[in-house]
């Protein structure tokens, strides 16, 4: 499958697709905000394309590894490679069940299928010998030692909100099961997969796979995916409609298109940050460089409209 002769897309879900902040994130409201945000998604599918949809999974991870700390004294601990792996599934069946739902009301017959996805990185990524991804829930002071010597932590101060664990975030690579992805799209089936930005794994020197106590992230996966089951478009969507230069400020400017070229000038000026922008448009970015036609980042909200042309900033070559 060439670019030229793919229909396929890949839609990235944000975190506030599932759960939001504010809400306690029960799964009566995890399952409503799925709904909500798979409107345009659902519209895709009716007009005919091929959709790969991944997801974040930050709040629900977060929660996975409370539950561990809550259970170590009764229960094994879980690596958290396992617990990406276990959101990718749980995660994967409200999207999965709430999308199927959506086209049966259309009267639109497709299978969906979730997928456990393991990303591949280097073992030697500099990330891993100096982590900086924040996981977990927030520790005192004076317990950071003890979580260091007796569990191998690492822990930083996550700004003035006390201290947290942080774990390595290495860039993805190649995405595992591309192949499977691909035939399941010859297929004509929706594919959820790099759920959480899927399971960091590493080739040994024997060829097998081994993973890594870190997380990726997931619209750097969904870019690297998105290449490598050669689709023309990649939808980010987020928390706000359009990708904005200066940002929360009063001199904030709405951005409705730029070009690669420009999407590389405005991050290196620092315009969009590490810790939100950054990763999305870096993606962007990487997907153009590699072959990809387009890229569109907007709210989940207003997918819809944006897809229509009445929001959302798009990032083309020219």
């Amino acid at each position: 499958m060439s670019f030229k002769d793919s229909c396929a897309v890949v839609v990235a879900l944000g975190g506030n697709a599932i759960s939001r902040e504010f809400e306690e994130g029960n799964i009566y409201q995890q399952f409503a905000n799925t709904r909500r945000s798979l409107v345009g998604v659902a519209e895709m599918i009716e007009e005919g394309l091929d959709v790969v949809i991944t997801h974040g999974n930050g709040p629900q991870v977060g929660n996975a590894l409370i539950r561990v700390e809550e259970s170590r004294q009764i229960l094994p601990p879980i690596p958290l490679g396992v617990l990406v792996a276990d959101t990718e599934g749980g995660m994967g069946y409200m999207i999965e069940q709430c999308l199927a739902n959506l086209l049966h009301r259309k009267g639109v017959r497709r299978q969906l299928v979730t997928l456990i996805t393991q990303v591949i990185v280097d073992r030697n990524d500099p990330s891993i010998l100096n982590p900086t991804k924040f996981v977990g829930p927030f520790f005192k002071e004076e317990e950071v030692e003890k979580l260091r010597q007796n569990r191998g932590w690492i822990m930083k101060k996550d700004a003035n909100r006390g201290w947290r664990r942080v774990v390595s975030s290495p860039t993805p690579l190649e995405i595992v099961e591309k192949e499977i992805i691909r035939e399941l799209l010859h297929l004509d089936i929706v594919t959820i997969a790099c759920g959480g930005g899927g399971v960091p794994v590493y080739v040994e020197d024997d060829g097998t796979l081994e993973g890594i106590d870190g997380v990726v992230d997931k619209d750097l996966a969904s870019a690297v995916l998105a290449l490598n089951i050669g689709a023309k478009e990649l939808n980010i969507l987020t928390a706000v409609d359009r990708v904005a230069l200066a940002f929360g400020t009063s001199k904030q400017r709405d951005l409705e298109k730029i070009t690669l070229s420009e999407a590389r000038q405005y991050l290196d000026a620092g315009e969009f940050p590490a810790g939100s922008m950054g990763p999305k448009i870096r993606a962007a970015i990487q997907f153009l460089e590699g072959g990809g036609e387009e890229v569109l980042i907007t709210s989940v909200e207003r997918f819809s409209q944006a897809r229509r042309g009445e929001t959302g900033t798009r990032i083309l070559h020219h």
